[in-house]
């Protein structure tokens, strides 16, 4: 899985928009359907208030935040999952992410044209959530055509895998038949990772990016509720921006300028910082930190590693000649102000290689090759 998120949903949403605010890189944006036909790509910084305070205590020469990935995906239509729109390439593209983004108009403007020529949320998330899960039915299908050969081999590891997951199938063709996507079956984890294979687009997890206009911004209008409505039912997330604002801010040059205008418009934090927080979230990513005076950096590691695979991401021999971790979490840290104090506070462990590192743990590695 790519530690990636894909933007998708129907042309003209504000895909295109919302890629270039979020990651300042120009993106080909039009008023008409498949402007954007090859992705666009994009590494955006994580913001994260608790980096900043690192960098107020430490003072370091350098700071280095953590990054992810936007991939900004051609609007897909009805159809696509048969070639419609040149759906296929598109939905390739889906399969390469580690997560979705899906971007869903909830605004009024007649001099932006809609691919379908009205504005109905439901009718548009119901239409990208069909196409995929008719694209993971087509494998699926596939898969499940060819099953029993594979419960019948006398390799005893494929016969065994054979059994287990063609009930998996089963339930999946009925799901997916009747336009459902993956995730929403409850499927647990033993029964994602015999499917694990099938890289199915509608199991990544997802959340929905509900494009509004500067009049809703704070407050929810009857699109976006309604698209809560389907993200409840499927147990995805629901961020709520607008593209044009983000535009505007993304425009401006300083950090004191985004702030003033976030401040004029009441608003805490820009929709691209809630976006961008909860895309690295949805990938299943924490961050830990190394704070010296040379440098305070900010270091991504999936959920649940160990303090070897953690060590690991800064570098190999780290991981290869791990010997014990020093650590302290971020939070003592903005306590008790210095190390020292943190040291005084019996705050300052040292760790093996079977310890879990936590997100906002502060790490100096010990490690000999």
């Amino acid at each position: 899985m790519g530690l990636n998120v894909g933007i998708v949903g129907l042309p003209n949403v504000g895909k295109s928009t919302i890629f270039s605010a979020l990651t300042s890189a120009p993106a080909e944006a039009a008023n008409y359907p498949f402007c954007t036909i090859e992705p666009n790509v994009g590494v955006v910084h994580v913001p994260d208030e608790r980096l900043d305070k690192l960098t107020e205590l430490v003072n370091p020469e350098k700071t280095v935040p953590a990054i992810v990935e936007f991939v900004d995906i051609a609007g897909l239509v009805k159809g696509a999952s048969k070639g419609e729109g040149l759906g296929n390439q598109f939905l390739g593209h889906i399969r390469q992410v580690g997560a979705i983004a899906h971007v869903v108009r909830c605004f009024e403007d007649n001099d932006i044209i809609h691919v379908a020529g009205k504005i109905d949320p439901i009718s548009d998330v119901e239409t990208i959530n069909i196409e995929l899960a008719l694209a993971d039915l087509e494998t699926v299908t596939k898969r499940l055509q060819g099953i029993d050969r594979l419960i019948k081999s006398q390799d005893k590891v494929v016969s065994t895998k054979g059994k287990i997951t063609k009930p998996i199938l089963e339930k999946l063709t009925k799901s997916l038949g009747d336009g459902l996507p993956a995730r929403s079956m409850g499927l647990d984890a033993e029964e994602v990772e015999a499917i694990q294979d099938l890289h199915l687009i509608t199991l990544k997890p997802l959340m929905y990016v509900c494009n509004v206009d500067e009049a809703n911004i704070k407050n929810e209008n009857e699109h976006v509720k309604r698209v809560r409505e389907i993200a409840a039912k499927e147990n995805a997330g629901v961020i709520t921006i607008c593209g044009k604002i983000e535009s505007e801010i993304a425009a401006l040059e300083s950090k004191e300028e985004k702030e003033d205008f976030l401040k004029e418009i009441g608003i805490e934090e820009s929709g691209l910082s809630k976006m961008i927080k909860a895309g690295y979230k949805l990938l299943g990513m924490c961050t830990y930190f190394t704070a010296g005076v040379k440098e305070v950096r900010a270091w991504t590691f999936p959920k649940g590693a160990k303090a070897p695979q953690a060590a690991g991401v800064i570098h190999s021999d780290f991981e290869r000649g791990f010997i014990k971790a020093e650590i302290y979490h971020c939070t003592d840290r903005f306590e008790l102000i210095t190390e020292a104090k943190v040291k005084e506070a019996g705050k300052f462990r040292m760790e093996g290689k079977e310890y879990e590192v936590k997100d906002g743990d502060v790490i100096h590695f010990k490690f000999n090759v």
